[in-house]
């Protein structure tokens, strides 16, 4: 079975944006979507969130080649995607078939609830172990992620950029209910 699950950012929601819409046309190509409730959205902690997308991953029987198992697909909006990419430099992390990472950030920062995400260098050799594949998508001018973090993460994984001309941040704030660039690269992943 091909599953994907969703990670929402800071203050974030399993049924914000987007996300809803993503779950709703993954569920029309019986494909099984499910955005997660991080905890504590509003103080975040990175060691929970790295929990929470295990404990999930960790529940479905997978194999990176997907005979007898589960192909795992992770999709990360803002925050999820230093969440998702924490997650697969961890010990333990399962091999998952493919990560689409929505305007994330990935430099240091001095935001006290977002550091602990971000002030330790990513392990990339690590991260790109554990996935086949990555696409970025990013807004041309994210308020609050700059553009050129999507082009270290691009870069650092060896993954497609796909830029959004005035995205924003690509959230229901700026008025994303529907995100088909995201729909897309997770089909041709899948």
């Amino acid at each position: 079975m091909k599953k994907v699950f969703i990670v929402h950012g800071f203050e974030g929601s399993p049924n914000g944006g987007w996300r809803p819409w993503l779950m709703a046309e993954l569920e029309k190509k019986d494909i099984y979507a499910c955005a997660l409730a991080m905890p504590s959205p509003e103080k975040p902690l990175v060691k929970e969130w790295v929990a929470e997308i295990a404990r999930h991953v960790n529940r479905s029987p997978s194999t990176s080649s997907g005979h007898n198992g589960d192909k795992i697909y992770l999709v990360g909006h803002s925050l999820g995607v230093p969440a998702i990419l924490r997650y697969l430099e961890s010990q333990g992390a399962k091999n998952i078939a493919g990560a689409v990472l929505v305007s994330g950030p990935c430099l240091p920062i001095t935001h006290p609830w977002l550091k602990n995400f971000l002030n330790k260098p990513f392990d990339w050799k690590k991260i790109k172990s554990k996935a086949k594949s990555f696409t970025i998508i990013h807004g041309s001018n994210d308020p609050l992620v700059p553009l050129e973090e999507a082009k270290i993460l691009s870069k650092k994984l060896n993954a497609k950029l796909i830029v959004v001309k005035n995205g924003g941040h690509l959230n229901g704030g700026s008025g994303w209910y529907a995100l088909p660039e995201c729909f897309s690269a997770l089909l041709k992943m899948i």
